[in-house]
């Protein structure tokens, strides 16, 4: 997992509730086996047709939004299933960071252990973002070791991460690197 201490970043706006799984990446893309190539499907039935074009009505297919890395959403995003396929799909093409009110807690926890930070915001704050990044082209710095985000116009808001997600950001560790910590210990038991 690569690490990520702060970034800085081209915002989307998503102004949608209760985005679930199915959504973000739908299940008949899910064949695969690595963790690559998904972002192609992120949004498919949004995105794109049903001869595959790309709707010209959905603001991420607009030029304007290329190079997006950070997502604004309404609450309970990543809700439905359990597939870890969604933040794949999300990461693959290009979010490193999703700002919404609430997140479902299966893909809150399958963010985070792919790399991505799911930062939860008051409403409010999310809606004048979003009014923004609709009407002209927004970045946000997100400082992850301060916990702090900072918006063009100066204006820094404080988040919350829990400690041990923030050091396994910080230090881009994911479950492997965290067992290969102990690989010392791994190997005296292995040779008992």
């Amino acid at each position: 997992m690569e690490a990520i201490k702060k970034h800085k970043g081209l915002v989307y706006p998503l102004n949608r509730t209760n985005i679930d799984t199915d959504q973000i990446i739908p299940k008949q893309f899910l064949k695969r086996i690595e963790r690559t190539g998904f972002g192609q499907f992120l949004f498919y039935h949004w995105r794109f047709d049903d001869n595959g074009n790309k709707r010209q009505n959905f603001a991420l297919n607009k030029e304007a939004y290329e190079g997006v890395t950070i997502l604004l959403a309404g609450e309970n995003f990543g809700c439905g299933s359990s597939r870890e396929h969604a933040p794949w799909a999300l990461l693959d093409y290009g979010f490193r960071v999703i700002i919404a009110p609430s997140f479902a807690d299966i893909f809150y926890n399958n963010a985070l252990k792919n790399g991505i930070i799911p930062i939860q915001l008051d409403e409010e704050q999310i809606g004048e973002w979003m009014k923004q990044a609709e009407e002209t082209s927004m970045s946000l710095d997100i400082d992850l070791i301060n916990q702090q985000i900072t918006d063009s116009a100066g204006n820094n808001i404080s988040f919350h991460i829990p400690a041990y997600h923030k050091e396994k950001l910080i230090n881009g560790w994911d479950e492997i690197a965290l067992t290969l910590k102990h690989e010392d210990k791994i190997s005296a038991y292995e040779l008992r």
